[in-house]
Protein backbone atom coordinates (compact mmCIF):
# COMPACT_ATOMS: atom_id res chain seq x y z
CA UNK A 1 0.00 0.00 0.00
CA UNK A 2 1.18 3.78 -0.67
CA UNK A 3 1.17 6.02 2.18
CA UNK A 4 -1.64 8.58 1.22
CA UNK A 5 -2.94 11.52 2.43
CA UNK A 6 -6.55 13.11 2.51
CA UNK A 7 -7.29 15.54 -0.53
CA UNK A 8 -7.60 18.89 1.91
CA UNK A 9 -6.45 19.55 5.51
CA UNK A 10 -9.03 18.86 8.06
CA UNK A 11 -9.98 21.05 11.10
CA UNK A 12 -7.12 20.12 13.37
CA UNK A 13 -6.87 17.41 16.01
CA UNK A 14 -6.87 17.75 19.34
CA UNK A 15 -3.32 18.29 20.19
CA UNK A 16 -2.32 19.12 16.45
CA UNK A 17 0.05 21.37 16.27
CA UNK A 18 -1.45 25.54 16.57
CA UNK A 19 -0.34 29.30 16.20
CA UNK A 20 3.56 29.74 15.78
CA UNK A 21 3.62 25.76 15.24
CA UNK A 22 0.83 25.14 12.79
CA UNK A 23 1.82 24.93 8.80
CA UNK A 24 2.17 28.03 7.62
CA UNK A 25 0.02 29.32 4.67
CA UNK A 26 0.12 31.85 1.97
CA UNK A 27 -2.15 34.72 1.17
CA UNK A 28 -5.07 34.22 -1.38
CA UNK A 29 -5.12 37.33 -3.28
CA UNK A 30 -5.19 35.98 -6.86
CA UNK A 31 -8.18 35.77 -9.08
CA UNK A 32 -7.93 33.94 -12.55
CA UNK A 33 -6.79 36.88 -14.42
CA UNK A 34 -3.82 37.48 -12.27
CA UNK A 35 -3.27 33.88 -11.69
CA UNK A 36 -3.14 33.18 -15.93
CA UNK A 37 -0.96 37.01 -16.26
CA UNK A 38 1.43 35.04 -13.98
CA UNK A 39 1.31 31.83 -15.40
CA UNK A 40 1.52 32.91 -19.04
CA UNK A 41 4.15 34.75 -18.26
CA UNK A 42 5.94 32.09 -16.82
CA UNK A 43 5.92 30.22 -20.03
CA UNK A 44 6.65 33.41 -21.55
CA UNK A 45 5.69 33.03 -25.14
CA UNK A 46 8.11 35.45 -26.87
CA UNK A 47 11.22 34.03 -24.92
CA UNK A 48 10.22 30.38 -25.82
CA UNK A 49 9.82 31.49 -29.28
CA UNK A 50 13.47 33.59 -29.70
CA UNK A 51 15.27 31.71 -27.12
CA UNK A 52 14.55 27.78 -27.35
CA UNK A 53 12.73 27.79 -31.05
CA UNK A 54 15.74 28.67 -33.13
CA UNK A 55 17.60 25.66 -31.28
CA UNK A 56 14.48 23.49 -32.84
CA UNK A 57 14.99 25.45 -36.28
CA UNK A 58 18.75 24.50 -36.33
CA UNK A 59 18.07 20.98 -35.88
CA UNK A 60 14.44 20.63 -37.85
CA UNK A 61 14.20 23.17 -39.79
CA UNK A 62 10.74 23.07 -41.65
CA UNK A 63 10.06 20.28 -39.04
CA UNK A 64 9.86 22.63 -36.38
CA UNK A 65 6.09 23.33 -36.08
CA UNK A 66 5.38 19.54 -36.17
CA UNK A 67 7.64 19.24 -33.32
CA UNK A 68 5.86 21.81 -31.23
CA UNK A 69 2.59 20.62 -32.75
CA UNK A 70 2.72 16.73 -30.97
CA UNK A 71 4.56 18.89 -27.78
CA UNK A 72 1.37 20.79 -27.80
CA UNK A 73 -0.87 17.97 -27.79
CA UNK A 74 0.95 15.42 -25.16
CA UNK A 75 0.88 18.90 -23.09
CA UNK A 76 -3.25 19.29 -23.30
CA UNK A 77 -2.94 16.17 -21.77
CA UNK A 78 -0.59 16.65 -19.42
CA UNK A 79 -2.75 19.91 -18.23
CA UNK A 80 -5.41 18.18 -17.88
CA UNK A 81 -3.99 15.76 -15.01
CA UNK A 82 -2.41 18.85 -13.73
CA UNK A 83 -6.15 20.50 -13.56
CA UNK A 84 -7.72 17.37 -12.08
CA UNK A 85 -4.56 16.74 -9.43
CA UNK A 86 -4.00 20.73 -8.76
CA UNK A 87 -7.72 21.37 -7.69
CA UNK A 88 -7.94 17.60 -5.60
CA UNK A 89 -4.71 19.27 -4.06
CA UNK A 90 -3.98 23.08 -4.31
CA UNK A 91 -0.66 23.36 -2.56
CA UNK A 92 2.06 25.83 -3.23
CA UNK A 93 4.23 22.48 -3.38
CA UNK A 94 2.51 21.68 -6.75
CA UNK A 95 3.55 18.75 -8.83
CA UNK A 96 5.09 17.00 -5.37
CA UNK A 97 2.41 17.75 -3.15
CA UNK A 98 -0.30 15.92 -5.85
CA UNK A 99 1.64 12.77 -6.60
CA UNK A 100 2.97 12.41 -3.16
CA UNK A 101 -0.37 12.86 -1.56
CA UNK A 102 -2.20 10.92 -4.34
CA UNK A 103 0.44 7.69 -4.71
CA UNK A 104 2.66 7.87 -1.82
CA UNK A 105 5.76 10.35 -0.26
CA UNK A 106 8.50 8.16 -2.43
CA UNK A 107 6.64 9.17 -5.86
CA UNK A 108 6.33 12.60 -4.47
CA UNK A 109 10.16 12.65 -3.52
CA UNK A 110 11.35 11.91 -6.98
CA UNK A 111 8.63 14.25 -8.71
CA UNK A 112 9.99 16.98 -6.48
CA UNK A 113 13.64 16.56 -7.70
CA UNK A 114 12.58 16.65 -11.19
CA UNK A 115 10.86 19.46 -10.44
CA UNK A 116 13.76 21.23 -8.77
CA UNK A 117 15.82 20.68 -11.49
CA UNK A 118 13.82 22.36 -13.51
CA UNK A 119 12.74 25.35 -11.73
CA UNK A 120 16.38 25.76 -10.54
CA UNK A 121 17.92 25.57 -14.21
CA UNK A 122 14.80 27.12 -16.32
CA UNK A 123 15.31 30.84 -15.24
CA UNK A 124 19.14 30.94 -16.10
CA UNK A 125 18.62 29.70 -19.61
CA UNK A 126 15.83 32.11 -20.30
CA UNK A 127 17.71 35.05 -18.47
CA UNK A 128 21.14 34.06 -20.52
CA UNK A 129 19.09 34.83 -23.26
CA UNK A 130 18.86 38.49 -22.58
CA UNK A 131 21.79 39.79 -24.48
CA UNK A 132 21.28 38.62 -27.92
CA UNK A 133 18.28 41.53 -27.72
CA UNK A 134 20.23 44.08 -26.11
CA UNK A 135 22.60 43.61 -28.57
CA UNK A 136 21.14 46.60 -30.82
CA UNK A 137 21.94 49.19 -27.54
CA UNK A 138 24.88 47.56 -25.90
CA UNK A 139 26.93 44.93 -25.53
CA UNK A 140 27.28 42.43 -22.63
CA UNK A 141 28.47 38.63 -22.16
CA UNK A 142 25.47 36.53 -22.23
CA UNK A 143 26.81 35.25 -18.76
CA UNK A 144 26.90 38.70 -16.85
CA UNK A 145 23.86 39.63 -18.52
CA UNK A 146 21.75 36.50 -17.54
CA UNK A 147 23.02 37.00 -13.72
CA UNK A 148 21.90 40.60 -13.74
CA UNK A 149 18.69 39.36 -14.63
CA UNK A 150 18.37 36.69 -11.71
CA UNK A 151 19.22 39.09 -9.92
CA UNK A 152 16.57 41.94 -10.64
CA UNK A 153 14.09 39.31 -10.82
CA UNK A 154 14.95 38.07 -7.33
CA UNK A 155 14.57 41.64 -5.35
CA UNK A 156 11.23 41.73 -7.82
CA UNK A 157 10.30 38.72 -6.07
CA UNK A 158 10.23 39.48 -2.70
CA UNK A 159 7.73 42.43 -3.52
CA UNK A 160 3.80 41.70 -2.94
CA UNK A 161 2.27 39.07 -5.29
CA UNK A 162 -0.43 41.70 -6.95
CA UNK A 163 2.20 43.78 -7.57
CA UNK A 164 4.27 41.67 -9.39
CA UNK A 165 0.99 40.70 -11.51
CA UNK A 166 0.67 43.69 -12.72
CA UNK A 167 4.35 44.15 -13.36
CA UNK A 168 4.56 40.98 -15.63
CA UNK A 169 1.02 41.91 -17.32
CA UNK A 170 2.51 44.60 -18.76
CA UNK A 171 5.60 43.13 -19.54
CA UNK A 172 3.30 40.21 -21.07
CA UNK A 173 1.64 43.04 -23.40
CA UNK A 174 4.58 43.71 -25.12
CA UNK A 175 5.60 40.31 -25.79
CA UNK A 176 2.71 39.65 -27.31
CA UNK A 177 2.99 42.55 -29.41
CA UNK A 178 6.16 41.46 -30.74
CA UNK A 179 5.38 37.81 -31.61
CA UNK A 180 1.75 39.62 -33.48
CA UNK A 181 4.42 42.06 -35.41
CA UNK A 182 6.93 38.72 -36.49
CA UNK A 183 4.07 36.89 -37.29
CA UNK A 184 2.68 39.69 -39.74
CA UNK A 185 5.85 40.32 -40.84
CA UNK A 186 6.61 36.28 -41.89
CA UNK A 187 3.21 36.01 -43.38
CA UNK A 188 3.52 38.94 -45.78
CA UNK A 189 6.75 37.92 -46.80
CA UNK A 190 5.64 34.13 -47.43
CA UNK A 191 8.70 32.19 -49.85
CA UNK A 192 7.37 28.90 -49.60
CA UNK A 193 3.54 27.18 -48.98
CA UNK A 194 2.38 26.02 -45.27
CA UNK A 195 2.74 22.48 -46.49
CA UNK A 196 6.29 22.91 -46.59
CA UNK A 197 5.45 21.98 -42.75
CA UNK A 198 4.71 18.79 -43.34
CA UNK A 199 8.11 17.73 -44.92
CA UNK A 200 11.37 18.22 -42.45
CA UNK A 201 13.89 19.72 -44.06
CA UNK A 202 17.12 21.62 -42.89
CA UNK A 203 19.92 23.88 -44.79
CA UNK A 204 23.88 23.98 -44.01
CA UNK A 205 25.85 27.42 -44.77
CA UNK A 206 26.67 26.73 -48.27
CA UNK A 207 23.20 26.24 -48.23
CA UNK A 208 22.99 22.22 -49.36
CA UNK A 209 19.65 20.70 -47.78
CA UNK A 210 19.32 17.20 -45.70
CA UNK A 211 15.67 15.58 -44.85
CA UNK A 212 14.35 15.15 -41.59
CA UNK A 213 12.65 12.07 -40.26
CA UNK A 214 10.30 11.78 -37.62
CA UNK A 215 13.30 10.52 -35.19
CA UNK A 216 14.62 13.98 -35.55
CA UNK A 217 10.91 15.14 -34.18
CA UNK A 218 12.12 12.15 -30.96
CA UNK A 219 15.46 13.43 -30.17
CA UNK A 220 14.15 16.85 -29.92
CA UNK A 221 10.74 16.06 -28.07
CA UNK A 222 12.10 17.34 -24.88
CA UNK A 223 12.92 20.82 -26.35
CA UNK A 224 9.93 20.87 -27.81
CA UNK A 225 7.65 20.47 -24.68
CA UNK A 226 10.12 22.84 -22.71
CA UNK A 227 9.08 25.53 -25.38
CA UNK A 228 5.52 25.70 -23.61
CA UNK A 229 6.50 24.53 -19.95
CA UNK A 230 5.14 26.65 -17.48
CA UNK A 231 1.20 26.25 -17.43
CA UNK A 232 1.76 24.43 -14.50
CA UNK A 233 3.00 27.61 -12.69
CA UNK A 234 -0.96 27.75 -11.63
CA UNK A 235 -0.24 24.58 -9.52
CA UNK A 236 2.29 27.01 -7.48
CA UNK A 237 0.49 29.36 -7.18
CA UNK A 238 -3.08 27.18 -6.17
CA UNK A 239 -2.38 28.85 -2.45
CA UNK A 240 -2.91 32.81 -3.48
CA UNK A 241 -5.71 31.43 -6.16
CA UNK A 242 -9.27 32.56 -4.97
CA UNK A 243 -11.42 29.38 -5.18
CA UNK A 244 -8.79 27.19 -6.29
CA UNK A 245 -11.40 24.16 -6.98
CA UNK A 246 -12.61 25.90 -9.93
CA UNK A 247 -9.87 28.40 -10.77
CA UNK A 248 -6.61 26.51 -10.75
CA UNK A 249 -7.91 24.33 -13.73
CA UNK A 250 -9.30 27.31 -15.51
CA UNK A 251 -5.65 29.12 -15.15
CA UNK A 252 -3.89 25.91 -16.41
CA UNK A 253 -6.38 25.70 -19.66
CA UNK A 254 -6.53 29.63 -20.51
CA UNK A 255 -2.55 29.55 -20.20
CA UNK A 256 -1.61 27.01 -22.44
CA UNK A 257 -4.38 27.54 -25.41
CA UNK A 258 -2.69 31.05 -24.99
CA UNK A 259 0.52 30.08 -24.78
CA UNK A 260 0.23 27.70 -27.85
CA UNK A 261 -1.47 30.32 -30.02
CA UNK A 262 0.99 32.79 -29.41
CA UNK A 263 4.31 30.60 -30.11
CA UNK A 264 3.16 28.22 -32.97
CA UNK A 265 1.16 31.40 -35.35
CA UNK A 266 4.82 33.16 -35.26
CA UNK A 267 6.39 29.73 -35.99
CA UNK A 268 4.18 29.30 -38.68
CA UNK A 269 4.90 32.94 -40.50
CA UNK A 270 8.68 32.16 -39.87
CA UNK A 271 8.62 29.16 -41.42
CA UNK A 272 6.67 30.41 -44.42
CA UNK A 273 8.16 33.72 -44.92
CA UNK A 274 12.39 32.62 -44.17
CA UNK A 275 14.03 33.80 -47.51
CA UNK A 276 16.03 30.41 -47.45
CA UNK A 277 16.26 27.54 -45.78
CA UNK A 278 19.88 28.50 -44.93
CA UNK A 279 18.17 31.20 -42.96
CA UNK A 280 15.34 29.71 -41.04
CA UNK A 281 17.91 26.45 -40.13
CA UNK A 282 20.20 29.43 -38.97
CA UNK A 283 16.98 30.69 -36.68
CA UNK A 284 18.37 34.08 -36.43
CA UNK A 285 14.90 35.85 -35.89
CA UNK A 286 16.14 39.52 -35.11
CA UNK A 287 17.67 39.06 -38.63
CA UNK A 288 14.95 37.81 -40.34
CA UNK A 289 12.77 40.89 -38.59
CA UNK A 290 15.66 43.15 -39.81
CA UNK A 291 14.90 41.72 -43.33
CA UNK A 292 11.47 41.94 -43.72
CA UNK A 293 11.01 45.50 -42.48
CA UNK A 294 13.73 47.74 -41.03
CA UNK A 295 16.35 48.28 -38.13
CA UNK A 296 14.10 50.30 -36.45
CA UNK A 297 11.65 47.40 -36.30
CA UNK A 298 14.23 45.08 -35.42
CA UNK A 299 15.45 46.90 -32.56
CA UNK A 300 11.97 47.00 -31.17
CA UNK A 301 11.04 43.93 -31.29
CA UNK A 302 14.43 43.17 -30.08
CA UNK A 303 13.53 45.29 -26.52
CA UNK A 304 10.61 43.62 -26.39
CA UNK A 305 12.10 40.54 -26.45
CA UNK A 306 14.94 41.65 -23.73
CA UNK A 307 11.39 42.93 -21.23
CA UNK A 308 9.99 39.39 -21.92
CA UNK A 309 13.21 37.65 -20.68
CA UNK A 310 13.02 39.71 -17.77
CA UNK A 311 9.24 39.14 -17.38
CA UNK A 312 9.89 35.61 -17.49
CA UNK A 313 13.04 35.52 -14.72
CA UNK A 314 10.70 37.30 -12.21
CA UNK A 315 7.99 35.10 -12.62
CA UNK A 316 9.74 31.67 -12.16
CA UNK A 317 11.93 33.21 -9.20
CA UNK A 318 7.99 33.43 -7.83
CA UNK A 319 6.61 30.45 -9.05
CA UNK A 320 10.14 28.73 -8.21
CA UNK A 321 10.30 30.35 -4.23
CA UNK A 322 6.84 28.52 -3.61
CA UNK A 323 8.10 25.28 -4.31
CA UNK A 324 11.25 25.99 -2.11
CA UNK A 325 9.02 27.53 0.35
CA UNK A 326 6.06 24.20 0.19
CA UNK A 327 9.68 22.04 0.94
CA UNK A 328 10.83 23.70 4.02
CA UNK A 329 6.77 23.54 5.55
CA UNK A 330 6.78 19.32 4.34
CA UNK A 331 10.40 19.06 6.45
CA UNK A 332 12.12 18.13 3.17
CA UNK A 333 15.18 19.12 4.79
CA UNK A 334 17.04 19.60 8.57
CA UNK A 335 15.21 21.34 10.77
CA UNK A 336 17.16 24.52 10.13
CA UNK A 337 16.87 24.86 6.61
CA UNK A 338 13.34 24.20 6.95
CA UNK A 339 12.46 27.27 8.71
CA UNK A 340 14.69 29.41 6.89
CA UNK A 341 12.45 28.52 3.56
CA UNK A 342 9.29 28.60 5.43
CA UNK A 343 9.94 32.21 6.64
CA UNK A 344 7.85 34.76 5.45
CA UNK A 345 8.51 39.15 4.69
CA UNK A 346 5.94 41.37 5.20
CA UNK A 347 4.48 41.01 1.89
CA UNK A 348 3.94 37.05 2.51
CA UNK A 349 6.60 36.23 0.20
CA UNK A 350 9.07 33.47 1.55
CA UNK A 351 11.97 35.67 1.14
CA UNK A 352 14.76 33.28 2.34
CA UNK A 353 13.20 30.67 -0.75
CA UNK A 354 13.31 33.31 -3.40
CA UNK A 355 16.95 34.16 -2.21
CA UNK A 356 17.65 30.43 -2.57
CA UNK A 357 16.39 30.09 -5.81
CA UNK A 358 17.55 33.78 -7.55
CA UNK A 359 21.11 33.71 -6.14
CA UNK A 360 21.77 29.75 -7.48
CA UNK A 361 20.29 30.85 -10.65
CA UNK A 362 22.62 33.92 -11.11
CA UNK A 363 25.51 31.62 -10.96
CA UNK A 364 24.17 28.69 -13.09
CA UNK A 365 24.78 31.54 -16.14
CA UNK A 366 28.23 31.14 -16.18
CA UNK A 367 27.07 27.12 -16.95
CA UNK A 368 26.90 26.19 -20.89
CA UNK A 369 23.60 26.75 -22.06
CA UNK A 370 23.16 23.81 -24.18
CA UNK A 371 23.79 21.67 -20.86
CA UNK A 372 21.28 23.37 -18.95
CA UNK A 373 18.71 22.99 -22.03
CA UNK A 374 19.44 19.09 -22.21
CA UNK A 375 19.06 18.16 -18.26
CA UNK A 376 15.72 20.63 -18.15
CA UNK A 377 14.43 18.67 -21.07
CA UNK A 378 14.79 15.44 -19.68
CA UNK A 379 13.50 16.63 -16.18
CA UNK A 380 10.16 18.41 -17.74
CA UNK A 381 9.44 14.95 -19.76
CA UNK A 382 10.28 12.91 -16.48
CA UNK A 383 8.26 15.27 -14.49
CA UNK A 384 5.68 15.18 -16.72
CA UNK A 385 5.08 11.48 -17.15
CA UNK A 386 5.29 11.07 -12.96
CA UNK A 387 1.92 13.64 -12.91
CA UNK A 388 0.39 11.49 -15.17
CA UNK A 389 1.11 8.45 -12.99
CA UNK A 390 0.16 10.06 -10.26
CA UNK A 391 -3.47 11.18 -11.69
CA UNK A 392 -4.11 7.32 -12.13
CA UNK A 393 -4.56 7.72 -8.15
CA UNK A 394 -6.80 10.40 -8.22
CA UNK A 395 -9.86 8.65 -7.98
CA UNK A 396 -9.67 5.51 -5.51
CA UNK A 397 -10.47 6.16 -2.05
CA UNK A 398 -11.64 9.35 -0.50
CA UNK A 399 -10.32 11.07 -3.60
CA UNK A 400 -12.85 9.81 -5.78
CA UNK A 401 -15.99 11.88 -4.66
CA UNK A 402 -13.78 14.61 -3.40
CA UNK A 403 -15.30 17.65 -4.94
CA UNK A 404 -12.51 18.80 -7.79
CA UNK A 405 -12.45 19.51 -11.89
CA UNK A 406 -12.13 16.23 -13.49
CA UNK A 407 -10.47 15.91 -16.64
CA UNK A 408 -12.17 13.67 -19.48
CA UNK A 409 -11.10 10.45 -21.21
CA UNK A 410 -9.71 9.80 -17.65
CA UNK A 411 -7.74 6.93 -17.54
CA UNK A 412 -7.09 6.97 -21.14
CA UNK A 413 -5.02 10.09 -21.52
CA UNK A 414 -3.08 9.52 -18.23
CA UNK A 415 -1.66 6.10 -20.07
CA UNK A 416 -1.14 7.75 -23.54
CA UNK A 417 1.00 10.30 -21.87
CA UNK A 418 2.62 8.02 -19.55
CA UNK A 419 3.11 5.67 -22.98
CA UNK A 420 4.52 9.16 -24.74
CA UNK A 421 6.49 10.44 -22.77
CA UNK A 422 8.40 7.03 -21.45
CA UNK A 423 9.23 6.49 -25.23
CA UNK A 424 10.46 10.00 -25.41
CA UNK A 425 12.32 9.49 -22.42
CA UNK A 426 13.63 6.11 -24.19
CA UNK A 427 15.18 7.22 -27.49
CA UNK A 428 17.18 10.24 -25.26
CA UNK A 429 20.44 10.44 -24.55
CA UNK A 430 23.93 12.35 -23.95
CA UNK A 431 24.88 14.36 -21.25
CA UNK A 432 21.28 15.94 -19.99
CA UNK A 433 20.01 12.50 -19.49
CA UNK A 434 23.00 11.21 -17.42
CA UNK A 435 23.21 14.72 -15.16
CA UNK A 436 19.65 14.54 -14.35
CA UNK A 437 19.67 10.12 -14.04
CA UNK A 438 22.64 11.42 -11.16
CA UNK A 439 20.60 13.96 -9.50
CA UNK A 440 17.97 11.37 -9.42
CA UNK A 441 19.96 8.83 -7.83
CA UNK A 442 22.07 11.60 -5.61
CA UNK A 443 18.14 12.30 -4.08
CA UNK A 444 17.39 8.53 -4.00
CA UNK A 445 20.07 8.30 -1.77
CA UNK A 446 19.07 10.81 0.73
CA UNK A 447 15.56 9.48 0.60
CA UNK A 448 16.58 6.15 1.79
CA UNK A 449 19.06 7.23 4.40
CA UNK A 450 17.62 10.30 5.74
CA UNK A 451 13.87 11.11 4.90
CA UNK A 452 12.47 7.48 5.17
CA UNK A 453 13.95 6.30 8.30
CA UNK A 454 12.33 9.61 9.81
CA UNK A 455 9.13 9.27 8.25
CA UNK A 456 6.95 10.54 10.86
CA UNK A 457 9.02 14.10 11.59
CA UNK A 458 10.14 14.45 7.68
CA UNK A 459 8.93 14.53 4.56
CA UNK A 460 5.25 15.25 6.00
CA UNK A 461 3.29 16.59 2.85
CA UNK A 462 0.95 18.69 4.35
CA UNK A 463 -2.15 20.88 2.86
CA UNK A 464 -3.01 24.33 4.41
CA UNK A 465 -6.21 24.33 5.58
CA UNK A 466 -8.60 26.88 3.89
CA UNK A 467 -12.43 26.89 4.27
CA UNK A 468 -12.41 28.50 1.19
CA UNK A 469 -11.45 25.39 -0.71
Amino acid sequence: MTDTLPPQAAAPAPGAATGADAPKKLARSLGVVGGTLLTLSCVTPASSLFVLVPELFQGLGTYTMMAIAIGSVICIAVAFCYSELGTLVPSAGGEYAMVGTLAGKFAGWLVFIQSLIVVMIVPSIIAMGTAEYLEPIIHVDPKIAGAVVMIAATVAGLLDLRANAWITGIFLVLEVIACAVVSFLGFTHTERGADTMLHGTVADAAGATSGVGFAGILAMMGTALFVTQGFSTAIYLSEELENPRKNVARTVLWTLGLSVAIIVIPVAAITMGAPDLTALTDGNISQLVIGWSNTGVGTFISLCIALAIINAGIVMVIQNSRVLFASGRDKAWPEPVNNAFGTLNKFSAPWVSTLAVGIPGAVLCFVPQTLLIDITGVAVAALYLLVAVGSLFSRRGEHKHAPAWRQPLWPALPILVIAALGFTLFKLAGPGLYWTLGITAAAGLYWAFYLRPRQATRWVITLPEDERV
